[in-house]
């Protein structure tokens, strides 16, 4: 079991529990805001009260992509355990509250998802959100928007997440697949070389957003040459097949859209295994030096490719600093995670902790509604262990509350910037 102290924590799989006793109702058919009834007050939407708020999510706790998952809910936790130890947050309505954290295990199944966010419902759950995964967030995404119920920041680089008008109670948090994509794609036809890219991709929305932003990002760069496409499905044990068949292409470069820790690391080490050592590119979520690099013997490669827009809790000057010695000892002190965490998730949700503290404090009304306007009017909130130059933005249509992402390089240790490729 997890820890729990003055941060709360429930670890719930498709089981009951006792539901909070809430003041008010559900947002509905009748309009209870302030100005519609004449009331004082706005009536409060479920799982607020005027000490707690209740946040819920859902996220693969056990499976495959557990490491990530469980970085989702910690960094969440831990953020909100050291505000609570400090007494709360002091909402826009000048109520102080703290904040309950209650985690559902999905295990990356969409369909485990979709049951944990009934239960989300069921439990009085104020808003849920910050969760891993592109099919697991889109099996809620309807639902969540039938019971107007706000799916926010969500781990996923989706487009759909925040796109208002399909989704008005949605937001996503880290860059779209796309950019991510186009960033890498960018580097490579800058570089002005000729070069032969062998693609292997995710079959979902993951894998193709990459796909496309890649694609759009090199379109007339003549020197760049996709030699070949293969793709693999996220319930796969194995790519060693397609690994064995796009080396023999003597591809340069391989672009990766992959999402599966497990599979990242069998790749690479696939690869060497049979001689091939191209340039890599990966994820932002799969590219982590403790869990992926260094048991799949990235040393080996000419280089190892990625994104970012947060500071790396694995580096030396992270782990030196104040802020960072803090965060550490308070996912120490309020979750199970043991020194320092292997996924950049850990530190992407307690960036995104923070952007929801921030619209906690602009809440004038302990609603649903207020809550969602609050969010969606951050604007150059530099946010902490954000890369310098990057802030939080959530008031672009069709942009996630994180936009800018740099390329960066594996040296060994860990990552630094880079401008060219090679």
């Amino acid at each position: 079991m997890r820890k729990t102290g003055r941060g709360v924590v429930g670890i719930v799989a498709m089981a009951s529990v006792v539901a909070l006793a809430l003041t008010g109702c559900a947002r509905g058919g009748d309009d209870t805001s302030s100005e519609a009834t004449g009331d004082a007050e706005a009536s409060a939407s479920p799982g607020i009260t005027d000490t707690t708020l209740t946040f819920g999510i859902t996220s693969p706790l056990t499976g495959p992509t557990a490491g990530p998952g469980n970085c989702t809910v910690d960094g969440t936790t831990a953020y909100f355990g050291v505000k609570n130890a400090e007494g709360g947050v002091e909402f826009g309505d000048g109520k102080t509250r703290t904040i309950e954290i209650k985690a559902y295990d999905d295990t990356y199944d969409p369909q485990k998802a979709l049951a944990n966010f009934q239960q989300m419902v069921a439990d009085d759950v104020f808003a849920g959100g910050i969760g891993l995964g592109t099919p697991t967030n889109r099996a809620w995404r309807e639902a969540a928007i039938d019971e107007e119920f706000p799916q926010v920041l969500v781990m996923s680089g989706d487009p759909i997440f925040s796109d208002r008008a399909e989704s008005p109670f949605q937001l996503g948090f880290v860059p779209i697949y796309q950019q991510e994509g186009a960033a890498f794609g960018k580097l490579l036809a800058d570089s002005g070389d000729e070069h032969k890219v062998a693609v292997l991709y995710q079959n979902d929305d993951f894998g193709k957003g990459y796909v496309e932003g890649f694609k759009e990002a090199i379109e007339g760069a003549g020197g760049i040459e996709i030699v070949k496409e293969l793709s693999y499905e996220a319930t796969d044990t194995s790519v060693d097949a397609q690994i064995t068949e796009l080396a023999a292409t003597g591809a340069d470069v391989i672009f990766n859209a992959m999402s599966i820790t497990p599979l990242a690391i069998a790749a690479l080490q696939k690869a060497q295994q049979i001689g091939w050592l191209p340039s890599w590119f990966l994820p932002s979520n799969t590219s982590s030096p403790p869990a992926i690099l260094e048991p799949g013997g990235a040393d080996a490669y000419p280089g190892i490719y990625t994104v970012a827009f947060s500071q790396s809790a694995s580096s030396p000057a992270f782990q030196d600093s104040d802020e960072g010695k803090a965060f550490l000892d308070a996912l120490a002190e309020y979750t199970n995670q043991e020194g320092v965490p292997a996924f950049p998730h850990c530190v992407w949700s307690w960036i995104a902790a923070s952007v929801l503290d921030q619209a906690f404090q602009k809440m004038e009304e302990p609603t649903r509604e207020s809550f969602l306007a609050a969010l969606e009017s951050i604007d150059g909130f530099a946010a902490p262990f954000m890369l310098e130059g990057s802030s939080i933005n959530t008031t672009v249509d069709g942009r996630p509350a994180v936009s800018d992402v740099l390329v960066q390089k594996f040296n060994g240790a860990g990552y630094a910037n880079v401008e060219s490729f090679g």
